[in-house]
């Protein structure tokens, strides 16, 4: 999937999360809201998606007022709505539906001058898992490194 200037990432969710699957939505902005993405003004780590009646909404993604909007601001937590097509809502709701299954928000770009959110269907992690996750990336980093250590001396 190519993509665009990527705004922010929730580096969190990938350590608190198995990633299942990955959907990419379009995002239902205002015009101060854009602009403020695009300055870099967006916090997606405490965001998490819910479908309700059949639509998909984003709650918890904090988007900075735009200063040069004035009293045309918008509410920085209002919740959003992700624009996805209905068969996919459908598959979702069938896979929300099981137990332990949800919705988190990995990143924000701009795709073709458009915001787009890359959510992720996910199992939570317990914290065993985590701790594997820990120790399988310690043991990559380290057989990387005796590599290069035996490389320069080649």
């Amino acid at each position: 999937m190519e993509k665009g200037k990527i705004i922010a990432v929730n580096k969190r969710a990938r350590h608190e999360y198995l990633v299942l699957e990955t959907f990419e939505a379009g995002i239902a902005l205002n015009g101060s809201e854009v602009k403020s993405i695009r300055a870099g003004g967006v916090n997606i780590k405490e965001a998490f998606a819910k479908i309700e009646n059949a639509e998909l909404f984003i709650h918890g993604m904090h988007i900075n007022p735009y200063e040069q909007a004035g009293s045309f601001n918008h509410d920085p937590l209002r919740i959003r709505k992700l624009l996805l097509h209905k068969r996919e809502i459908k598959r979702l709701i069938g896979q929300t539906s099981q137990k332990g299954l949800t919705l988190v928000p990995l990143r924000i770009y701009f795709k073709g001058g458009r915001a787009k959110i890359e959510i992720a269907l996910a199992k939570g992690k317990k914290l065993y898992d985590k701790r594997d996750a820990i120790k399988k990336k310690v043991m990559n980093r380290e057989t990387e490194k005796a590599l290069k250590q035996h490389r320069k001396g080649i």
